[in-house]
């Protein structure tokens, strides 16, 4: 299994040599590579099975370092950087001739954020070149907020996993950009809208699923477990499902059925708290799917606020048909 361990300088070191290191955030683990390495680029495609069409998100140390690789940051995607920077927030930029086409899929634009993590701050600091880093876990599998969930999965693949204890927001970045002079979002997550709206004013939402995307995460089979997840009315399917006598798990928001046994059953904030829920969403996705339930069953979450994102990443988790 891969060393976990706190040394920036050994990270750098694998870094510097082509290699892949899992890093933490603030949203979820990445697994980071040389950003501007096509061979490094390559490598986390082939480690994550990850499909080549599906574009990656680069991390910098700073605003100013962004600039180093998009060739324009209009106004108001500036403000917004200024503000949430570093933080979970991801732009869609146009990008410069150095970033290898391996890592937009060929797009004109490239997604670039700041991630609030004192450790891989601290590392992308050290660095001569930006980190390319989805998710550090095998394609369309649960997002690890983990060390530990790391590891699991692909510690056999590599050497080393940076600590930097659990991610603190849970969910992925929220990704903006423009297309004229509309700021659009086409990835809901971490951020919340009406924080964006309170910077730069109304945006439009063109979060979707799609089997091309034009921004990272956003294919309609994704972050799901390997057990049936379905979503619905959980007092039916319950009811439904003890009289099959099928065994299952429950995803709820808050709610606790005791006619079912720990640890198959997990809410995810007990005060319903939208916030403490998609810190807890994928640990929780993971520990069910672990579970000896056959199926697990899971509810929305109310569409407002970050419930938006959670509701996004459970809809594309979930048994289609």
């Amino acid at each position: 299994m891969a060393v976990i361990g706190q040394d920036i300088s050994k990270a750098k070191r694998v870094l510097d040599a082509g290699e892949l290191v899992a890093i933490p955030t603030e949203t979820v683990y990445g697994l980071a590579g040389n950003a501007l390495n096509p061979v490094a680029v390559a490598s986390i495609f082939e480690t994550k099975n990850r499909p080549s069409f599906d574009p990656l998100i680069i991390h910098v140390p700073s605003l100013s370092e962004a600039e180093n690789y998009v060739t324009d940051i209009p106004t108001s995607l500036r403000k917004l950087a200024e503000h949430f920077w570093p933080g979970p927030l991801t732009l869609l930029l146009p990008r410069k001739s150095n970033i290898p086409d391996i890592v937009t899929s060929g797009l004109d634009r490239v997604a670039v954020r700041v991630p609030d993590h004192p450790l891989t701050l601290e590392l992308l600091a050290q660095l001569d070149f930006p980190l390319a880093a989805p998710s550090a876990n095998p394609f369309g599998y649960i997002s690890p907020t983990s060390p530990k969930h790391v590891d699991a999965q692909l510690g056999d693949k590599i050497s080393y996993i940076l600590d930097g204890g659990k991610c603190k927001v849970g969910l992925e970045s929220t990704i903006v950009g423009m297309e004229e002079d509309e700021i659009v979002v086409y990835r809901l997550g971490g951020l919340d809208i009406s924080e964006i709206e309170s910077i730069v004013g109304k945006v439009t939402v063109k979060s979707h699923s799609s089997s091309n995307p034009q921004a990272p995460g956003l294919l309609e089979s994704h972050y799901a477990p390997t057990k049936p997840f379905i979503l619905g009315d959980l007092n039916e399917m319950i009811t439904d499902y003890q009289e099959r006598k099928v065994d299952f798990a429950v995803l709820s928001l808050s709610q606790s059925f005791p006619s079912i046994s720990l640890p198959q059953q997990i809410a995810l904030s007990p005060s319903a708290d939208l916030k403490e829920a998609a810190t807890h969403l994928f640990a929780a996705m993971r520990t069910l799917d672990e579970s000896n339930a056959v199926v697990i069953l899971a509810e929305l979450m109310p569409e407002e606020g970050l419930g938006k994102a959670i509701n996004d990443r459970l809809k594309r988790a979930s048994t289609k048909g």
